[in-house]
């Protein structure tokens, strides 16, 4: 049985908006994982001045919701400030699709989170911060927890995928229980690295792994 879309939904399902990598972007940021489902990954110009998104655009791996709600979060999301952005929520883009069925509602989930880390990172990057909080263990694996692990469709903090973390100076290494030689490992290395180099006071990020 096909699930109840709205006319909005296959609209930016069929012909998307702001769709594509954008070059130097200001500020990136990938929720999901294409191994376990769906995944949005967005990127952000914003003028350094007023603090406006410019440019917005975003890649998508999933069903038609996942398409249709990063579509419609970047039109939602141009031309705010970064601070009106963030009272963007998945409640303001189901509603602007005109509704998602009950068991689609994490899409709108997953690219409002997207957005949201991706001003976060900004901000990181670009020293907004309100509060310079140093990084610590408990950070990094906050962080962590958003990384899918593909053996187990739960993150790698929760999995135990992640065994140690090491910050000295800032240069923050990580120790991944999964052989180098693995076919997610590098999938894995470029989810890690990219949920924590953009913090403010982290200078370097190495991914250790270890496993036969």
């Amino acid at each position: 049985m096909s699930l109840p879309y709205t006319k909005k939904v296959l609209e930016h399902f069929m012909h998307p908006h702001n769709v594509g990598k954008l070059e130097n972007p200001d500020a990136v940021a990938t929720e999901g994982s294409p191994a376990c489902g769906d995944m949005v990954k967005l990127y952000l110009k914003v003028d350094q001045k007023t603090k406006q998104i410019d440019d917005i655009r975003f890649e998508s791996y999933g069903c038609a919701s996942n398409i249709a709600t990063g579509s419609i979060i970047t039109d939602l999301a141009i031309g705010k400030t970064l601070e009106d952005a963030k009272k963007l929520d998945w409640k303001m883009a189901a509603e602007a699709l005109g509704g998602l069925p009950p068991v689609k509602v994490h899409c709108a989930v997953l690219a409002v989170d997207a957005l949201r880390t991706a001003i976060e990172n900004y901000e990181h990057q670009h020293g907004l911060l309100k509060e310079k909080i140093p990084t610590s263990e408990k950070i990094i694996m906050k962080r962590l927890s958003r990384v899918i692990n593909p053996l187990a469709g739960l993150d790698v903090v929760r999995t135990k995928l992640v065994k140690e973390v090491i910050i000295d100076k800032g240069i923050v290494t990580v120790f991944v229980e999964l052989p180098s030689s693995h076919q997610f490992a590098n999938n894995i290395r470029n989810e890690i690295s990219e949920r924590i180099e953009p913090l403010w006071d982290v200078q370097k990020v190495k991914i250790v792994f270890r496993g036969n």
